[in-house]
């Protein structure tokens, strides 16, 4: 029974992206023909065709948001591991005045839904003239409260006296960082970068609210495109939702043995 309830979840599970895969491999009107009575042809096209996936590129441009987004997620991902675990560095190393209530605050930021403060963080970039720039879509997504917990957490777990032979051998802050906490933090390191692409790959509503061009849309907005007032591409639509898959599913792959390691090294403590 735990098998078959596991085939069911499985099944369940993959059974959306099969569809949609199905679906970008075949053109509207054989999407519409097979669609009512269900038949293996719901499923499985008749004639299979690459079609949505050229005029992907050809017709919708595709290939500019796709780059967008990637230069977007690379930058983020840059500045945010480094900024964070900077920051991580020095709440998990060094004594403050006000660093509990800082840090404190700094955990609540990642428990506000950004729904809740996206209408004020756009009034912000307005007037700092960061609307529908790159740099508005990237610094709100730098600073990660939730990825600068994970550092923390790590950095805690390194043994102090590792610390203060460096510094007893003549290492400075920046050197202890460079050279002992980054190669040690590895997997973390990994983990953050992940997690920060995941947020902004699959962002929406900031790109939405602060990208007002079409020449730096990122792939989210550019999937609204084949909805238009009277029809959908549903084919196109399909082709651009797998393509837009693939990356991450690519990119997670590999690493989700360093993500999981930098998850479990960064254990709550009490």
């Amino acid at each position: 029974m735990l098998y078959i309830c596991l085939m069911l979840i499985a099944v369940l599970t993959l059974f959306p992206l099969f569809w949609g895969i199905s679906a970008s491999l075949r053109d509207d009107t054989e999407l519409y023909a097979y669609v009512m009575p269900f038949t293996i042809h719901t499923l499985i096209p008749v004639e299979f065709t690459f079609k949505s996936y050229i005029e992907l590129f050809t017709k919708y441009g595709f290939m500019k948001p796709v780059l967008n987004t990637v230069f977007v997620t690379g930058i983020s991902i840059f500045f945010g591991c480094i900024l964070n675990s900077v920051a991580a560095f020095a709440f998990a190393m060094f004594d403050f005045k006000f660093k509990k209530p800082i840090f404190t605050l700094v955990l609540l930021s990642f428990m506000i839904p950004f729904e809740a403060i996206a209408l004020p963080l756009y009034q912000v970039a307005d007037k700092m003239k960061m609307v529908d720039t790159y740099q508005g879509m990237i610094l709100p997504s730098i600073a990660s409260g939730l990825v600068l917990f994970l550092f923390v957490q790590f950095f805690k777990d390194i043994p102090a006296d590792l610390l203060d032979a460096a510094r007893v051998d003549g290492a400075h802050i920046g050197k202890i960082y460079t050279r002992i906490l980054m190669p040690l933090s590895k997997p973390i390191f990994i983990t953050a970068g992940l997690m920060i692409f995941m947020d902004q790959w699959n962002s929406y509503l900031w790109p939405l609210l602060i990208a007002r061009s079409k020449e730096i849309r990122t792939i989210q907005i550019a999937l609204t495109q084949f909805n238009t007032e009277h029809s959908t591409a549903w084919s196109a639509l399909y082709a651009g939702s797998m393509f837009s898959a693939l990356i991450p599913l690519l990119l997670f792959l590999p690493l989700q043995k360093y993500f999981v390691q930098g998850i479990t090294s960064s254990g709550v403590k009490g």
